[in-house]
C-alpha cells in the first residue's frame, strides 16, 4: 500500500465565483421581448414608457403577444398610436419567436418570469425582469431608473445567473378498445365488449423552470406514486404528492413544503413530499444529472395530476410516466449586482428570512453584579 502523494500544486484549481458571471454580446442586441402582467391596469403606463423608450431611444425592434396590445386602455389610447404600429406580435402556441429575440425584458411578478421560460423550449435568451407584482423573488430590478439599466444590459454591462430548468418527457398509453366477436355476438351471446386493447404511446416535453408536481388531484384518496432514481426504485410517496424542483423552485412551492433554499448556481434536484403519510419522509436534494422517473403505484387506488410551473395540468394513469433530468437549456437571468448579493436580498426582502428581534445586551452593572456573585 503506497502513501499517498502531497497534492501537486498544478492540481489545485479555484472554483469559479457565482459572481464573476457576467452577460457579453457576441454583436449588438436589436430584439428584445416585452412580456406584461396581463389585467393589471397599473403596468399600462410602465408598458408604454418602456415600449417608447426602447423604439425611438434605441431604435431596437420590440416583439410582444397579441393579446397585450388588444388591451382596450392600449387600443384607445391615441398618443400610442405612433409606436403601437411598430411592434412586431404573435401568439402563444401559434408562432416561433425563438431564434427572433436577442433578449426578454419581464414587467410584473415571478409568474412573467415563468411565462417567458414556457415560451422558449430550447435556448433562453437574457430575461431582464423588473418588479411590478405582488412577490417578486425572481424580479430583481426597480422601475423607477429603467433607462439606465436597461442601456447598461444593452451594453453587456451586467452579472447573470444561469437558472437550471428541467427536462420533462411525460409518456402516454393511449388505449383503443378491441372486441373478440361470434357471429355478431360475443362468446355469451351478449353484444362486443371491449376485452382486449392496442397500447399506443404518446410522448409530450416540457422545459420547466420552478417544479413539477404530482399530486392526488381531486380524489380523497392518497397518492401513491413511484419514484425512480437512474433506473433503480428509491421510494414510494404516499401522501398529497410530490414536488421535484430545481434550486430556483426550491423556494417557491418546495419552501411551503418544508425544503430547503438552495441558491440557483448549485447543480441540484430537488425531491420534496406533500403532507407524506410517513414521520419519516424528509425532503432530498439529488444531483443536477440524474434521471428522474415517476410512475404510478400498481397499489394505487386512484389516478395522479401533474403539472408543469403550474401548467398544463392533466392526469396521470397507470401505464404513464414522467421522466425528469436537468436541462441543457438554462434560463440566463440578468443581476441587479450579482447573483450572490441579489438571491440575499430577495430572501430578505420577500420572504423575511430569519427576522427576528435581536436579542439585548446587558448593562454594565448587570454584567459587574453577575461577576461579583459569581
Amino acid at each position: 500500500m503506497s502513501d499517498l502523494a502531497p497534492p501537486s500544486s498544478a492540481c489545485t484549481g479555484h472554483i469559479q465565483d457565482p459572481a464573476s458571471q457576467r452577460l457579453t454580446w457576441n454583436k449588438a442586441p436589436k430584439s428584445v421581448l416585452v412580456i406584461k402582467k396581463m389585467r393589471d391596469a397599473s403596468l399600462l403606463q410602465p408598458f408604454k414608457e418602456l415600449c417608447t423608450y426602447l423604439m425611438e431611444e434605441n431604435n431596437m425592434i420590440v416583439y410582444v403577444e397579441k393579446k397585450v396590445l388588444e388591451d382596450p386602455a392600449i387600443a384607445s389610447d391615441e398618443s400610442f398610436g405612433a409606436v403601437k404600429k411598430k411592434f412586431c406580435t404573435f401568439r402563444e402556441d401559434y408562432d416561433d419567436i425563438s431564434n427572433r429575440i436577442d433578449f426578454i425584458i419581464c414587467l410584473g411578478g415571478d409568474g412573467t418570469l415563468l411565462y417567458a421560460s414556457s415560451l422558449f423550449q430550447g435556448s433562453v435568451p437574457p430575461v431582464m425582469a423588473f418588479h411590478l407584482g405582488s412577490l417578486g423573488f425572481l424580479t430583481p430590478f426597480s422601475f423607477e431608473n429603467f433607462q439606465s439599466q436597461v442601456t447598461q444590459v444593452i451594453e453587456g454591462n451586467a452579472a447573470v445567473v444561469l437558472r437550471s430548468r428541467l427536462k420533462v418527457r411525460v409518456l402516454k398509453e393511449l388505449r383503443e378498445k378491441k372486441t373478440a366477436v361470434h357471429n355478431g355476438l360475443g362468446e355469451n351471446g351478449s353484444q362486443p365488449v371491449g376485452l382486449d386493447m392496442d397500447v399506443e404511446k404518446q410522448a409530450m416535453q416540457y422545459q420547466v423552470l420552478n417544479e413539477v408536481v404530482i399530486d392526488r388531484g381531486p380524489s380523497s384518496y392518497l397518492s401513491n406514486v413511484d419514484v425512480y432514481l437512474d433506473g433503480h426504485l428509491i421510494t414510494t410517496v404516499q401522501g398529497d404528492g410530490v414536488i421535484v424542483s430545481t434550486p430556483t423552485g426550491s423556494t417557491a412551492y418546495a419552501a411551503a413544503a418544508g425544503a430547503s433554499m438552495i441558491h440557483p448556481n448549485v447543480p441540484a434536484i430537488m425531491i420534496t413530499p406533500i403532507c407524506p403519510h410517513s414521520l419519516s419522509f424528509r425532503p432530498i436534494v439529488v444531483p443536477a444529472g440524474v434521471e428522474l422517473k415517476i410512475m404510478l403505484s400498481p397499489e394505487a387506488r386512484n389516478t395522479a395530476w401533474v403539472s408543469f410551473d403550474g401548467r398544463k395540468r392533466q392526469e396521470i394513469r397507470h401505464g404513464d410516466s414522467i421522466s425528469i433530468t436537468t436541462s441543457c437549456y438554462p434560463l440566463p437571468s440578468i443581476c441587479v449586482r450579482d447573483p450572490v448579493s441579489d438571491w440575499f436580498e430577495s430572501l430578505a426582502q420577500c420572504l423575511h428570512w430569519n427576522v427576528r428581534k435581536k436579542q439585548a445586551h446587558f448593562e454594565e452593572e448587570e454584567e459587574e453584579e453577575e461577576e461579583e456573585e459569581g
